[in-house]
């Protein structure tokens, strides 16, 4: 079983950074693709950004392309995503995912409980 934990969450002006970390516990992660989606209210679970279990590829989403970035250490098991230039469009609950052998843009198994980024003046 997969146990994923996010932090870095909190609340950020407009035009500020945030990174977000999400640890795995209970299998080594390097075959898994992980990912980061997110999720405001009413509204459904969007696909923020992918780390791809092989060959180091990434993958985001057109709204967060050249602003967000994934990135991963496989020694520590965890998966960070760098919010620059955040907007108010950017607010929500921010999850972590996996899934072995993942395709990026494919479903995912295991997810973490989110955490809330909330960009505001």
């Amino acid at each position: 079983q997969v146990h994923l934990a996010e932090s870095g969450g909190g609340l950020v002006q407009p035009g500020g950074s945030l990174r977000l970390a999400c640890t795995a516990s209970g299998r080594s992660m390097g075959m898994f693709t992980m990912a980061w989606f997110r999720q405001e209210p009413v509204k459904e679970r969007e696909f923020v950004a992918a780390f791809r279990w092989s060959g180091g590829n990434t993958y985001y989403s057109d709204s967060v392309q050249g602003r967000f970035t994934i990135t991963r250490d496989n020694a520590k098991n965890t998966v960070y995503l760098q919010m620059n230039d955040l907007k108010s469009e950017d607010t929500a609950v921010y999850y972590c995912a996996a899934e072995q052998y993942g395709s990026p843009y494919g479903s995912y198994t295991y997810w973490g409980q989110g955490t809330q980024v909330t960009v505001s003046p």
